[in-house]
């Protein structure tokens, strides 16, 4: 299945249904009056988070929603069926935007979450509501009133408790791919990862999620390599684990690059808790681990975990470092939340 994190599509509400122009007609009832009934109202667009969806590949082949119009008012004073809602699901995680995207209408982080997005005209008035006590004979209705419609943007982050950051090449795939249920691309050439990758990992009889982008290079802020439109995949994550390349021309830089990148697409991403870990040590001398080490650590003021996502050293230190910043489980905030105790938020 491919991947599409951004979508613009096209949503209208329906209008409603027009009101009728009807009088009674029976036999023996002289005088019968006006009885055309309202109009129906007009479908709501509503919007759907559903669990099992990751991708927004469905809204590239299909751009345009309009939902049904109320049906017309008849005699005997019976109002017109209403429109079907028109229900839009999609993945948790999806935010709605307008289409400058400069605001964010909606965000859905829970699955069942829903909301009415545009609601559907209401119907006209038939001729029986005109009736006043001068005009016994009403002939005017009304048409029903038009629906609403807008272009939005949908934009999915995804939803993961921890996630992976570095420069290309840094072993992100490896190291998913070792510790979860992911089976992410794996070369050695850059951006072998071209798109966002999740894995469940399971650790201490705990369960966390987690996601790893392609890599940043220098100038990702300015739409370098792959740039940096992914970074809003990791903007929901607790904490971040940044690898550095123990075998790269100079680590040290490798680490400052992407560091710079966080601060420069901003959202927060530099305020996050972040897990230093240097990559790849297998490959290295004891003597070049702790010069690298040490530089490390003097450059980012927090200490450096050695790595190797191939043969598995450190990735129990690893995963330990990640449970004590991701914090209490899901279903233990989440009571904690019901009881009233806290202000839990996924953000």
């Amino acid at each position: 299945m491919h991947f599409l994190d951004q979508a613009k599509i096209f949503v209208r509400s329906g209008a409603g249904g027009p009101g009728a122009v009807s009088f009674r007609r029976e036999k023996f009832i002289e005088y019968g009056g006006p009885d055309g009934g309202n109009g129906g109202k007009g479908g709501d667009i509503v919007f759907e988070a559903v669990p099992g969806l990751n991708t927004l590949i469905d809204f590239r082949y299909t751009q345009h929603f309009k939902a049904p119009r109320g049906k017309g008012g008849a005699g005997s004073n019976m109002t017109g069926a209403g429109g079907n809602d028109l229900v839009i699901k999609v993945p948790v995680g999806t935010q709605i935007l307008s289409e400058d995207k400069e605001h964010v209408l909606a965000d859905f982080t829970v699955p069942g979450q829903r909301i009415v997005f545009l609601r559907g005209g209401d119907g006209g008035r038939g001729n029986l509501s005109y009736k006043t006590s001068t005009n016994r004979a009403p002939r005017q209705h009304g048409q029903g009133w038009p629906g609403d419609e807008a272009w939005v943007w949908l934009r999915l982050k995804l939803l993961a408790d921890a996630g992976l950051v570095g420069l290309p090449n840094a072993g992100k795939s490896t190291f998913i791919n070792a510790v979860s249920n992911a089976k992410a691309k794996v070369g050695d050439y850059p951006f072998t990862t071209t798109r966002p990758q999740l894995g469940v990992v399971t650790h201490h009889q705990r369960e966390f999620v987690v996601a790893d982008i392609p890599g940043l290079i220098e100038g990702a802020a300015d739409g370098a390599g792959i740039g940096d439109r992914f970074l809003g995949h990791i903007e929901r994550c607790r904490v971040l684990l940044h690898l550095v390349d123990a075998t790269g021309d100079d680590p040290l830089d490798a680490y400052q690059i992407v560091r710079e990148e966080l601060d420069a697409y901003g959202a927060g991403l530099t305020e996050k808790t972040e897990i230093l870990a240097l990559n790849k040590v297998d490959a290295i001398d004891a003597k070049t681990l702790k010069s690298l080490t040490r530089k490390l650590e003097k450059a980012s003021g927090a200490t450096v975990l050695p790595l190797s996502g191939a043969t598995g050293e450190g990735l129990d230190a690893v995963l330990d470092a990640l449970l004590a910043a991701i914090g209490p489980a899901a279903t233990n905030v989440e009571a904690t939340h019901e009881s009233g105790e806290g202000e839990w938020s996924p953000l």
